[in-house]
């Protein structure tokens, strides 16, 4: 583990037993934990987590990609420490200051004709939002999502996500339709030239340079699901993740996103593109993840990192579309409430004065080609990918099957990973992606470090098989 000065304060609170009797008493049930006996945390520090004993934990998840400046982050904690002691909570009946700045300093960070914010506090909030004004603005109900699309678990948006992991038996997906998956790696087209990403899918394809014929093949899907499953004369919306979160880190090929939207609009919908994991320089290149897609959404919905674990999601659109909203009252008692703003907007003024974008794409690039290093020595690793600090390492049967590795020894794998106290996810529909994204500030000391764990996991996992 890479030194680090901090000392983390005294635990005097509830046992580590206390607190999972607690939980059995007291807390849903359905709320997932990882590992087998979940770790208790108390302390964190930049991209470092402590439990009740002082133990110090190197977190390559942020909290599910969230904690996108580092835990604790002196400038965004004085900053909100201020400004508990004015005013926490008015909401928006009045003018306060901080919505105000915020919305000018958000928007500052988006193309034109972006340039108007709704705020509330959460991503499965901000996708209800953007499927009601969508459907609004164009009077038609038909939504289109991707396979393998995350967009939230409330009643509604559950309709939205595409993973049968997260499902309850509900009617929550009334006119919301889903196409094919356009994925590189495991979808019938696609390989070694389709992916906006420093590592490809190991899979020989007929793409030319310039050119990726798996993004034209699976725009064909697109087509098909707009001509049988739309009205014949409108639809109304198409949501995106720019790079698929909660399946696994999953890359659609170069040019599908533009070209699903091109179809879109031809068609009088509007394009939502979901920047929840993807938002706020966490792929490197870009500040927003659409923009290496080369396309201008219609809305843009993003939280999580938006106030680095601060509870906050936004809606930003058109000046045209936001003007639904005023056909009846809406209001969010605790969107963009004053402690809110002012913690996102010190968010945005870390990014840019740590250069944790910069830091995204070059780190990020570095630990990409040093797990594909990983994909060649291992057989079980079957594809890495992503972008900046957004990843995804697919663990399989066999490299020729690419049949899921199975979940006892992804768990073997992943309890390896906390017992050297390196914190990750886990994503795709059957749990075998291990996800990578820390908080931005990581060094190369702990890329170097997490490499190395992962190796010697995957190591541990060979030798177990051999006996």
């Amino acid at each position: 583990m890479p030194p680090c000065d901090f000392v983390p304060e005294k635990y005097t609170g509830p046992s580590h037993d206390a607190m999972k009797q607690l939980r059995q008493n007291h807390l849903s049930s359905g709320q997932l934990t990882y590992y087998k006996d979940p770790i208790s945390l108390c302390q964190g520090h930049m991209q470092y987590l402590y439990d009740l004993e002082g133990n110090r934990y190197l977190d390559m998840f942020a909290g599910i990609a969230t904690v996108i400046a580092g835990h604790c982050h002196p400038k965004i904690q004085e900053a909100t420490l201020s400004q508990m002691g004015k005013m926490w909570h008015s909401t928006n009946i009045y003018y306060h200051p901080s919505i105000h700045e915020y919305a000018e300093k958000l928007t500052s960070t988006l193309p034109d004709p972006l340039k108007v914010c709704y705020f509330v506090n959460s991503g499965s909030e901000a996708n209800d939002l953007a499927l009601l004004m969508a459907r609004l603005y164009t009077g038609c109900m038909d939504t289109f999502v991707m396979r393998g699309a995350y967009h939230g678990a409330s009643p509604i948006t559950m309709g939205l996500t595409s993973l049968s992991t997260w499902f309850f038996n509900y009617p929550s997906a009334s006119s919301i339709h889903k196409i094919r998956n356009a994925d590189p790696y495991k979808g019938p087209y696609g390989g070694k030239a389709c992916r906006d990403s420093v590592v490809q899918a190991d899979r020989s394809c007929d793409c030319q340079p310039g050119q990726c014929m798996a993004s034209e093949q699976y725009l064909e899907e697109v087509t098909d699901a707009l001509t049988y499953c739309a009205p014949k004369d409108k639809i109304g919306a198409f949501f995106a993740e720019s790079i698929q979160g909660v399946n696994g880190t999953m890359q659609f090929p170069k040019g599908f996103i533009k070209g699903a939207v091109e179809q879109v609009r031809a068609r009088g919908g509007v394009a939502i593109l979901d920047e929840v994991q993807t938002g706020f320089g966490r792929t490197g290149e870009h500040f927003w993840g659409f923009q290496g897609h080369d396309v201008i959404p219609d809305m843009v919905v993003m939280a999580k990192g938006i106030a680095n674990g601060y509870p906050m999601g936004a809606v930003v659109t058109t000046k045209e579309i936001a003007s639904v909203l005023s056909r009846a009252l809406h209001f969010n008692t605790f969107g963009g409430n004053p402690v809110a703003c002012t913690v996102a907007s010190s968010v945005i003024d870390v990014i840019k004065e740590d250069k944790l974008q910069e830091n995204a794409q070059q780190l990020g690039s570095y630990f990409l080609l040093e797990l594909a290093k990983l994909r060649d020595e291992f057989e079980i690793v079957g594809d890495v990918r992503g972008k900046g600090f957004m990843i995804g390492v697919e663990l399989v049967a066999d490299k020729e099957s690419k049949v899921t590795l199975p979940a006892d020894q992804v768990g073997a794998i992943f309890e390896d990973m906390k017992e050297m106290r390196v914190l990750n996810g886990k994503g795709g529909v059957f749990g075998n992606v291990m996800r990578f994204k820390p908080p931005m500030c990581v060094t190369k000391a702990d890329v170097d470090y997490t490499v190395a764990a992962f190796r010697q996991a995957l190591t541990n996992h060979r030798e177990r098989q051999a006996k």
